[in-house]
């Protein structure tokens, strides 16, 4: 599904390019943002590239790169496994540099990307996974309305132990 670009306050949320390989191979690869992320193995430029133009241009799943309104890479987002039949979909989002994080962009990020889920894509539920020991993400996600609806046990291993997976979701009659 193709969005050229969606505008809010702060931020842009852009169609994804080869160019910012570069910086999410950087990021992708730093050990915390493996664990919160559950990326299993180092990635490259070349790897990220193929991501963006590959599974990333999926019928099913619509990428952004997050921009400041400077066109500085922030993170990114998307909607990913789409179902219209069920209109169920997962979010996705990244803000890997702890220096971009706790300003107000994953809130704004996040915002946009619902409101072209249940507006745009008509969808009724949103979901995410949400690394159990990543308690900073759950209670982000909580103050954006998202509500815990189920944990998988030991669903997650990560250099050497093992941490809950929480699920999440939000519903459209949930949403503002």
């Amino acid at each position: 599904m193709e969005h050229k670009e969606i505008r809010g306050k702060r931020i842009i949320l852009r169609e994804q390019r080869d160019e910012d390989a570069k910086y999410f191979a950087y990021w992708f690869n730093q050990p915390k943002v493996m664990f919160q992320c559950g990326f299993e193995k180092p990635t490259s430029e070349e790897e990220e590239r193929a991501r963006i133009n590959g599974a990333h241009k999926s019928e099913d799943s619509v990428w952004f790169t997050i921009t400041d309104s400077g066109g500085n890479i922030i993170g990114e987002t998307g909607l990913l496994r789409m179902f219209p039949a069920w209109h169920c979909t997962d979010l996705t989002i990244i803000i890997p540099d702890p220096e971009k994080q706790n300003k107000g962009y994953g809130t704004e990020a996040i915002r946009l990307v619902l409101d072209m889920a249940f507006h745009e894509f008509e969808m009724n539920r949103v979901s995410i996974g949400v690394v159990g020991l990543n308690t900073d993400a759950l209670k982000f996600y909580n103050r954006i309305g998202f509500k815990q609806e189920g944990i998988q046990e030991q669903g997650y291993y990560y250099n050497g132990g093992y941490s809950d997976f929480v699920m999440m979701r939000i519903l459209r009659q949930e949403w503002n």
